[in-house]
């Protein structure tokens, strides 16, 4: 009898594990990339958090099929310019604003260039948030201004990143470490 209920117990245990690992969040990447730089960047997320590269699309093929089947928006843009949004962005914002996203989670990350465009700095990123801020998402992956520098970002809320800004032309040594801390908070934020 007791071999029999802890039998029962972890049979249990097994199920509820399972049936839990069902009802996680979805996680989709989106990326704007022009160069392939944000790309690559978004391909090294989707790999930290376990995304599998089928749910890894360009934002120029964004619809609100594809984007409805998603718990979490991960949505990667570099800066053009003078502070512009990655241009397949244009049309992937107008797809997400019609769309309810009410209970949906958004994390944004941005590449620009700290040394040649300090005063504009990731604001492709702040863009998006500007653009998504009043369509009732959740915003998750805020990161702290400490250890960057750069003279202006629209990126730049409440004394935070709004994402993660990453500057792969002068800081690329930083990436990797910076890609790791925000993929980890991502998974703390999601679950």
């Amino acid at each position: 009898m007791i071999n029999g209920y802890f039998r029962c117990s972890i049979t249990s245990l097994y199920l509820h594990h399972h049936k839990y690992k069902l009802i996680m969040s979805k996680i989709g990447v989106f990326y704007g990339s022009t160069t392939g730089t944000t790309e690559e960047i978004a391909q090294r997320i989707a790999e930290r958090l376990s995304v599998s590269t089928n749910d890894i699309h360009d934002a120029s093929k964004l619809n609100e099929e594809i984007a409805g089947e998603y718990d979490v928006l991960v949505l990667g843009t570099s800066t053009w310019g003078a502070g512009e949004l990655q241009d397949d962005w244009y049309d992937g914002i107008k797809v997400l604003k019609k769309m309810d996203l009410s209970q949906k989670s958004i994390a944004l990350f941005g590449c620009g260039d700290a040394d040649s465009y300090s005063d504009t700095f990731c604001d492709g990123m702040g863009i998006l948030y500007e653009e998504l801020k009043s369509s009732g998402c959740r915003f998750i992956g805020a990161t702290a201004i400490t250890g960057y520098t750069f003279d202006a970002s629209t990126a730049v809320v409440d004394g935070a990143f709004v994402g993660l800004p990453l500057d792969e032309v002068n800081e690329d040594d930083k990436t990797a470490e910076r890609i790791a801390r925000w993929t980890e908070k991502l998974q703390k934020q999601i679950h």
